[in-house]
């Protein structure tokens, strides 16, 4: 039997999976979007755990997707036509991504009524934030002067977001707690 933070990600992935595919940079943009909007419902959502606890799922799962298809597909594009120009930004996008991904594992370990759970989130959000304002602010329109095909970049972030939201879809109906 899922426990109450699997189910309620299941429910999420299962309504989100990936949509067309678009310009590596809009679908970039349209992920931070998203989850800067599920960072406003986790601020709204108040003393209610377990709309909390879904919530925080859904950020934790976006922004896993998000990282990875970033560091095995985006990231290397952008150092490939940016090259020097590029290495300072994508060496500091790469480190601000571990301290996401070491929030985020905190977080999926945790339960809304654990110390420091709310802290966690808003420095996660802190982070988050930061990060997007630096790739939407410099690295995005670094991006955009080179000759990269960002059409066929994003059609390859595309199908491989919609795997892993597919491996992760079927890891949990597996392995049923």
């Amino acid at each position: 039997m899922p426990t109450p933070r699997e189910d309620t990600t299941a429910k999420a992935r299962s309504t989100k999976k990936a949509e067309k595919p678009e310009d590596a940079i809009k679908l970039l943009t349209k992920d931070h979007r998203e989850v800067e909007a599920l960072f406003k419902q986790f601020e709204e959502a108040k003393e209610d755990n377990a709309e909390k606890a879904d919530i925080v799922a859904q950020i934790c799962d976006a922004l896993s997707f998000h990282a990875e298809i970033e560091e095995e597909i985006f990231y290397p594009a952008a150092r490939d036509a940016l090259s020097e120009k590029g290495e300072d930004i994508l060496d500091e996008a790469e480190v601000e991504h571990a301290s996401i991904k070491s929030l985020v594992a905190q977080l999926e370990e945790a339960e809304p009524d654990d110390d420091l759970y709310d802290a966690k989130v808003k420095v996660l959000t802190e982070y988050v934030r930061h990060h997007v304002k630096e790739e939407e602010g410099e690295l995005f329109p670094k991006v955009k002067k080179t000759d990269l095909d960002l059409d066929e970049l994003g059609a390859e972030l595309f199908e491989r977001k919609t795997e892993l939201m597919a491996d992760t879809d079927d890891d949990e109906e597996d392995n049923p707690e």
